[in-house]
């Protein structure tokens, strides 16, 4: 999903709730009962755990998956939720790849008009989104989504340095395949962020 439609009124409390899950063994279905045992027992606090799901921290049945048990580690949780965040919400990554506080009113606009929702909505949408990017670190370079391998190897060059000499007849280039992999979307804004940016840093 590139943005979900999940959201919840007691964003506040989501530091809470992901510190608890860290910090508990992995049950083997999480549930509403589990909910409540862990003290959020307001029907305000229901959407954790589609939010969960939407994250790819749990199954549609609520089973744990790998990323819910690689999250319980403390060393890792941050990049755990980095990447779990960029790819929920990578509609959003597209347009801007560090948000701040000062993007939320484009994140809104996003939120509203990706998902036809009501500004209360979309700001709640948005208040969510910014609760879980607290929780994360977006450092990592696995999520990325325009990567560059260099075809001609570090080995390659030294072997005709070898036969030519650093001022032999020899030129050596360096060919970049690029891959891009573009969300599952039909919002056209996000294809002209990707494209935009393919001009400005790729081919000038």
């Amino acid at each position: 999903m590139a943005l979900p439609t999940t959201y919840t009124q007691a964003f506040n409390l989501l530091a809470d709730f992901f510190s608890k899950i860290r910090d508990a063994q992995a049950p083997p279905k999480f549930t509403n009962q589990l909910l409540k045992d862990m003290g959020f027992e307001s029907s305000n606090h229901r959407p954790f755990i589609p939010i969960m799901k939407s994250l790819g921290f749990l199954t549609a049945d609520g089973t744990p998956t790998q990323r819910y048990h690689d999250y319980r580690n403390h060393a890792l949780s941050k990049k755990v939720m980095g990447k779990a965040i960029k790819e929920a919400y990578s509609d959003i990554f597209l347009i801007k790849a560090n948000p701040t506080a000062a993007d939320r009113p484009l994140i809104e606009g996003k939120f509203k008009s990706f998902h036809n929702a009501s500004e209360v909505v979309a700001a709640l949408m948005a208040k969510t989104f910014y609760a879980l990017l607290d929780l994360a670190d977006l450092s990592s370079e696995d999520s990325a989504t325009v990567a560059a391998t260099p075809i001609v190897e570090k080995p390659a060059v030294e072997e005709v340095e070898k036969q030519f000499g650093n001022k032999g007849h020899a030129t050596v280039g360096l060919h970049y395949n690029i891959q891009i992999h573009l969300p599952a979307t039909k919002d056209l804004e996000v294809y002209n962020a990707i494209f935009k940016s393919l001009k400005d840093h790729l081919l000038e």
